[in-house]
């Protein structure tokens, strides 16, 4: 079983930043892809951003420019590094990981951004 925690998240207001921290637990083998979904309020979960093993990375196109995935592989940690955040970017943000076709998914943690 894979157990993810993350942290960082909080209130912000808007032009602010935020860094999202993911960090992988448990029977951790060989991670295939990692990275952070969101879900806001009456709203579907979405893809955010996710990073590869091999480091290749995806955006949500409203991010792009704001956003940064990165992973400490020897700590089997993602993070998620939210510049100029717009009360847009406010729901609930997953982590996620992939691994040998199982998918887990984190507790969430909220961000909030307003004045």
């Amino acid at each position: 079983q894979v157990q993810l925690v993350e942290s960082g998240g909080g209130l912000v207001q808007p032009g602010g930043s935020l860094r999202l921290s993911c960090a992988a637990s448990g029977s951790i083998f060989s991670i295939d892809v990692m990275g952070w979904y969101r879900q806001a309020p009456g709203k579907q979960r979405e893809l955010v951003a996710v990073i590869t093993r091999g480091s290749t990375t995806t955006y949500k196109d409203s991010v792009k420019g704001r956003f940064t995935i990165s992973r400490d592989s020897a700590k089997n940690t993602v993070y998620l590094q939210m510049n100029s955040l717009k009360p847009e970017d406010t729901a609930v943000y997953y982590c996620n990981l992939w691994q040998l076709g199982n998918n887990y998914w984190g507790q969430g943690t909220q961000v909030t951004v307003s004045s």
